[in-house]
């Protein structure tokens, strides 16, 4: 069993945690504040003053404690002002097991660089005060809808296996540029490997490791409504598929072109919804259908 980490879970937030490497630092303060130059000295000395800052043993650390390679150190990160999201994630099932949550576009499954306490792990182990919970699989920031979250640390492995094993039915909604010239339904298979910038995918030739059926539920003008069903789960696929077909989701702000960071319209999402999520539950043998309440419109 994977051992607890020293320090308890805080406003929803679990400890980060740092190994120490080999290197010059005299102190632990120095190590710190070389290692970590956006934090300020002063945020440092405020969290091991207020015990805030561990070794594995629960031990506090001081900033004059002399540098020591191997030993791991418990922090709680935080984000200064971090602006709050004006959009609210819905609980649409919760028992012992499980968590399935609704989630809104712009919100993150989990904390990272800019966000910490507007994510949806967060939100939902403040709000339900289940400290141990754990996303079982992802959804992009810009993406709305089913999220499934294990309750209970000693069965995340046994359904964690039903996603890696594609023993699970996932299907999406997304409006894009209607393409009469293309016969539908249609299985687009490619081969996606990371892009030249680290935030993007792009298909290149090879063996496909990415395959996506694509059928359409309705037509609107020069807009369809897609139903798209992921076969494989690599990274953007869905998005990188549907601008490849030259039918990119409306509001992408990363395919087929990469926009400028930090400019989000809250008016203008990403038209993809993560609309149902289906599987035999592997701990009660029961089969377990989630889906979103949420809509997207074709006007």
């Amino acid at each position: 069993m994977k051992a607890q980490p020293p320090l308890p879970t805080k406003d929803g937030v679990g400890p980060s945690c740092v190994a120490l490497p080999p290197g010059p630092w005299r102190t632990i303060g120095d190590f710190l504040i070389d290692r970590f130059p956006a934090v300020p000295t002063a945020t440092w000395q405020a969290r091991m003053q207020q015990g805030e800052l561990v070794d594995e043993q629960g031990v506090a650390v001081t900033p004059q404690q002399p540098y020591r390679s191997g030993i791991r150190l418990y922090y709680y990160r935080s984000i200064p002002d971090e602006p709050r999201l004006p959009f609210d994630e819905v609980v649409l099932f919760h028992d012992e097991l499980l968590v399935v949550a609704d989630k809104p576009h712009f919100l993150p499954v989990t904390p990272g660089g800019r966000h910490l306490q507007e994510t949806l792990l967060v939100r939902l182990k403040r709000r339900l005060g289940i400290d141990t919970l754990a996303p079982l699989h992802r959804l992009d920031r810009e993406t709305a809808g089913v999220v499934v979250f294990a309750v209970r640390p000693e069965t995340r492995g046994a359904y964690q296996a039903l996603f890696a094993q594609r023993q699970v039915t996932k299907h999406y909604e997304a409006i894009a540029p209607w393409r009469p010239e293309l016969s539908f339904p249609l299985t687009h298979r490619s081969r996606l490997v990371q892009d030249d910038h680290f935030l993007r995918m792009r298909e290149v030739p090879g063996v496909a490791n990415a395959e996506t059926l694509i059928e359409v539920l309705a037509v609107q003008g020069t807009a369809a409504r897609y139903r798209l069903t992921p076969l494989t789960g690599r990274t953007h696929q869905l998005r990188v598929h549907c601008a490849a077909l030259g039918m990119p989701i409306v509001g992408d702000r990363m395919y087929p072109t990469l926009l400028p960071a930090d400019t989000d319209d809250h008016a203008q999402p990403l038209q993809l919804l993560a609309r149902s999520i289906a599987l035999v539950d592997p701990i009660s043998g029961q089969m377990r259908r989630f889906e979103s309440a949420q809509a997207l419109s074709l006007a």
